[in-house]
């Protein structure tokens, strides 16, 4: 369902820098990361992306509209025969442009297949291998290896570049994938999944640093409107297509058969890859204590879920420790200030994870809502997540062919996110049908907020940082989807299936109150200029 964009957008203006004032407030990893370069995209005016740059409280933009700006240098991107950064011109659908398009849209959608088709055919797997009581940890030992991974690949991207990264991510799924299909035992599969995961966290780290060296600027929204069209197709034909797969090839086929596709996929990417080269100025070698950091937030990350899933004492005490262990590696993985709602970067990844997490949150429990108190089909409940995928992909499409500021769209998505989640939470009391509109308005608050959040933090990172500012953005990602879902799913498991209305509710008004505070956050997204 990608939509071929036209090739001229128009520049939008600044709003101002997102580079952070003064050295103690600039975004970056503290401690173990390299800091903020001066010379670096901080002063870019375009806006379109990932870290918001739109106004700050009270400033209007034009203030900043004459900045110079700041796109790909031309060594760092695929150069055209004229020296122009690639695709400039021609847009991300033609030219130089077309193949490292195709093969990136190939991948995302791949592992965004991967990851949908799992959850449908989990069941029929953990019967076939004797292992329904290891069911959950087939899902967390992905996510584990996922954060892993993710945190180490940002530091190796930007020493070594997106291509060696990138195809070791990709062989480390593919390997995956031929293990769980060959899995006779069911700590063999989730060895599997854990591979799985090992691979996808390099690989999405190093698809958005291949983004921000390929693809001249103002071309970047539209390639990120493509990746979540890359999402919608998954999410409307993978749990079906993994269901048939199953029930009539088997359940090793959805696994097995993926393998071919990765290959072409990387193949098409090989010519943009190799003409990128490192960074300037990145760091040679990892601290030791990023490592630390690394495996801390992985352990409490599993720490944690485990202590959601099992009430009782163990609750409190998983709990407890896990997030003992996020509050140690967190401040070393995000940039400086993120728990504290520090104005530029650091409120750009907490925007992000805020609004991941409560949005994934609610979708969990949607279909729960639906088929429990209205007696939908898992189809029809199907289809109003189906709605809100199709919101979030229109709405990212119109995001990459606007030449307005990318906060402004960061922050109308956060307050439709928002108005959905409490749209939908009601709408589950009283009428199933009527979460539909709902869930459309909170699938376009993602479609507008996501992309131009992911933008921004590219356009905003200078090259030596932009793999462990991609690395942030997944982690504040993983790390807000997999928690506040576990946290409602702990609410509504506390109330009882004998009062699953109630315990829905209260899960909705702490996910609504999630994204509200994603609003308060996405307000901080620039920097107020100094007076």
């Amino acid at each position: 369902m990608t939509t071929v964009l036209e090739p001229d957008i128009p520049s939008e203006p600044s709003d101002g820098p997102l580079a952070a004032p003064a050295p103690e407030d600039a975004p970056g990893v503290p401690e173990d990361g390299p800091g903020p370069s001066s010379g670096g995209r901080g002063a870019s005016p375009d806006g379109r992306g990932g870290s918001s740059r739109a106004e700050g409280a009270g400033v209007p933009s034009a203030e900043h509209a004459d900045a110079p700006q700041d796109a790909v240098a031309p060594q760092d991107a695929v150069a055209a025969p004229d020296g122009d950064a690639a695709g400039s011109a021609g847009g991300v659908w033609s030219g130089r442009m077309l193949l490292p398009t195709l093969g990136i849209v190939l991948v995302v959608t791949l592992l965004a297949f991967e990851a949908m088709a799992v959850g449908t055919v989990m069941p029929v797997t953990a019967r076939d291998l004797h292992g329904l009581p290891l069911y959950g940890w087939a899902f967390s030992a992905t996510l584990i290896a996922s954060l892993l991974t993710t945190v180490l690949a940002g530091g190796w991207v930007d020493r070594s570049g997106p291509s060696r990264p990138l195809l070791a991510g990709l062989g480390l799924f593919v390997a995956g994938l031929a293990a769980a299909g060959a899995a006779p035992t069911m700590w063999t599969f989730i060895g599997a999944r854990t591979l799985q995961g090992l691979g996808t966290g390099i690989a999405m780290v190093a698809v958005y640093v291949l983004i921000a060296r390929v693809y001249a600027e103002e071309l970047r929204p539209r390639v990120f409107a493509a990746l979540s069209a890359a999402w919608v197709l998954p999410s409307l034909i993978g749990p079906a297509i993994g269901g048939l797969v199953a029930q009539h090839a088997g359940w090793r086929w959805v696994f097995l058969g993926l393998i071919p596709l990765v290959v072409p996929a990387a193949a098409l990417m090989v010519p943009a890859l190799r003409d990128v080269r490192p960074g300037e100025g990145a760091p040679r070698r990892i601290p030791a204590s990023r490592y630390v950091a690394a495996v801390t937030v992985s352990g409490g990350a599993g720490v944690l879920l485990y202590g959601l899933q099992h009430p009782g004492l163990v609750m409190p005490v998983g709990v407890a420790v896990g997030l003992a262990a996020l509050g140690f590696g967190l401040p070393k993985m995000l940039p400086a200030g993120t728990l504290r709602f520090r104005r530029g970067l650091p409120s750009v990844v907490l925007t992000r994870g805020l609004l991941s997490g409560a949005f994934f949150g609610m979708d969990v429990f949607i279909p729960l809502a639906l088929t429990s108190l209205h007696r939908f089909s898992p189809v029809e409940a199907g289809v109003v997540l189906t709605l809100g995928a199709l919101g979030w992909s229109a709405a990212s499409q119109f995001q990459g062919r606007s030449a307005r500021p990318r906060a402004f769209f960061a922050r109308l998505g956060a307050v439709l996110v928002t108005a959905g989640i409490a749209g939908a939470a009601v709408a589950v009391q009283f009428g199933g049908w009527l979460a539909a509109p709902a869930w459309v308005l909170g699938g376009a608050g993602m479609g507008f907020a996501i992309s131009s959040l992911s933008v921004l933090v590219l356009n905003e990172s200078p090259e030596e940082e932009q793999g462990v500012n991609s690395a942030a953005l997944q982690i504040a990602d993983n790390l807000g989807s997999s928690l506040f879902a576990g946290a409602s799913g702990a609410l509504v498991a506390a109330v009882g299936t004998d009062h699953l209305g109630s315990g829905l509710a209260i899960a909705s008004v702490l996910l609504t109150a999630l994204a509200g505070t994603g609003v308060v956050a996405a307000l901080r997204l620039t920097v107020r200029p100094a007076s």
